[in-house]
């Protein structure tokens, strides 16, 4: 089953005390990122919403944002008066010292670090409100599931329908390969004849076969053309494969495009030359899609 590495997922849950809203998006990455944003009072809670995200997603740079609303009048931000205080003493003992200093407005003061804190519910709060968080974060990930299974079918129909192009014209390839070197000896005997015609000068058939023999060791790729169909057998395998086999299926795709360049190098034929072409089209089609498969 191949799935995209792209989607997103969201989630809302309430209970008697809070409301909790979990939502997830995924992109490409070569490696698994996981990337959170929650409550300062629930950090201690990121290593068990990786772990979560983990059981669910391989590959891919995903990124979790989890909102927490406490249920009532009680607001969910507590001022320490001990910091704001303490700011307060130290700025107005600077002040004297300070040029053209006024007299600081304690509203700027909201903003520096410690003074306005989320309120905690204790460790235990948090404890008691991760069963929820986590059904909803499951049921977040399943939607990205969702998501992701369905864009990654779409996927798998086109890299089949490339791998159907690369084995059509490698099966004409397979095919004129061997006229490949019966047309080159021919060629040569009539170049051969061309030259010695009205000249008391004769070929022996030895170095005509020689030359044959050299020409059809260096442009032979019957060893390419079974890599190929072999590469193509097991691509065709990883693209039903559970779990998703992205890197395979990236790595089997670099090996067909080498093995279809040196056919095309080895190969001196138009119509073998037209069929590379295609086949490097399609190959170059799929490794851009395998970029986005788990």
């Amino acid at each position: 089953m191949l799935l995209s590495m792209t989607g997103f997922g969201d989630a809302r849950q309430q209970t008697d005390r809070f409301t909790v809203g979990v939502e997830v998006r995924a992109v490409n990455n070569r490696y698994l990122k996981i990337v959170t944003k929650c409550p300062d009072s629930y950090a201690t809670l990121e290593s068990e919403i990786e772990k979560t995200v983990r059981e669910a997603i391989a590959r891919g740079t995903v990124s979790v944002s989890i909102r927490i609303d406490r249920v009532g009048r009680e607001s969910p931000y507590i001022l320490d008066r001990n910091v704001l205080e303490a700011y307060w003493r130290q700025l107005n003992e600077l002040l004297p010292t300070l040029r053209g200093g006024s007299t600081p407005d304690v509203t700027q003061l909201l903003d520096l670090p410690g003074v306005v804190t989320e309120r905690n519910a204790g460790s235990g709060g948090v404890d008691e409100d991760w069963p929820v968080i986590r059904q909803t974060l499951e049921a977040a990930l399943k939607k990205l599931q969702t998501f992701r299974t369905t864009e990654g079918a779409s996927m798998r129909a086109e890299l089949q329908a490339n791998a159907r192009i690369i084995a059509v014209e490698l099966e004409k390839v397979a095919t004129l390969a061997p006229q490949v070197v019966h047309e080159y000896r021919d060629k040569i005997l009539d170049r051969v004849r061309e030259l010695v015609s009205g000249q008391n000068a004769m070929v022996g058939a030895s170095d005509l076969i020689r030359e044959v023999s050299i020409f059809a060791d260096r442009c032979d790729i019957n060893e390419e053309i079974t890599r190929l169909r072999s590469h193509l057998e097991q691509f065709e395998a990883f693209l039903v494969h559970s779990p998703s086999a992205g890197r395979k299926l990236e790595f089997l795709s670099q090996e067909m495009f080498r093995e279809v360049n040196t056919i095309g190098s080895k190969a001196n034929n138009v119509t073998i030359a037209h069929a590379v072409v295609e086949m490097k089209s399609a190959v170059e089609k799929m490794r851009e899609i395998l970029q986005n498969v788990e």
